[in-house]
């Protein structure tokens, strides 16, 4: 008979993205095994995400807003006057951003969508931030889109969504070239990858 406790925290982890069972319970007799003060540690972190932690009002990133302006409502991205205006790039999710990010070779600004679309699973496209995203082009003189999806099925079908949403806006749309494998995801391909997709775009 497994403690309800322990039980309650295998469900609270086998609903993470790609968590199975036996790995939430990994989880849970992981931290069976730590010092009280390091699970005080972990406890005040989580909490501290929704303290400390802010969703930019344009792009959607997660950011600390500083400490001398704690009402910031934008991340470090948005508010930087040398980033291209012009462009914006539209990724998945946040760690898609934090990845292209580092390769240093985009200069744009940046719009998480927060999903892909996924017939299989009948998905609400609700969820999806597309009238965030409408209401960011028409306010906004954007004159380039560029979607850095997965090279995925979800991630295609995505794009070509999108594209048809936006054909009666008068901007060009590009994709990330050929040099995103097929199925590969964009947090984890190297930086000299993602550069030359974005260099190739189309």
């Amino acid at each position: 008979m497994i403690p309800k406790h322990i039980q309650k925290l295998i469900e609270i982890f086998s609903d993470f993205p790609t968590i199975g069972k036996r790995t939430a319970s990994r989880f849970v007799f992981y931290l069976l095994n730590l010092q009280e003060n390091q699970l005080k540690d972990i406890g005040r972190a989580i909490l501290n995400l929704k303290k400390e932690i802010k969703r930019c009002s344009l792009c959607f990133n997660v950011f600390t807003p500083p400490a001398n302006n704690p009402k910031e409502s934008r991340c470090e991205i948005c508010n930087d006057p040398k980033r291209n205006k012009d462009v914006l790039l539209i990724v998945e999710k946040e760690s898609d951003l934090w990845q292209i990010e580092r390769t240093k070779s985009f200069n744009g600004l940046y719009f998480i969508l927060g999903g892909t679309i996924n017939f299989s699973q009948k998905q609400n496209k609700e969820i999806i931030r597309i009238q965030e995203l409408k209401k960011r082009i028409k306010e906004t003189a954007v004159r380039e889109i560029i979607l850095g999806f997965d090279s995925t099925t979800d991630g295609e079908i995505t794009m070509q969504w999108l594209q048809n949403i936006f054909k009666k806006y008068k901007i060009k749309i590009t994709r990330l070239a050929q040099g995103v494998p097929t199925g590969g995801e964009i947090e984890y391909l190297d930086d000299k990858t993602l550069k030359e997709a974005l260099r190739w775009r189309k």
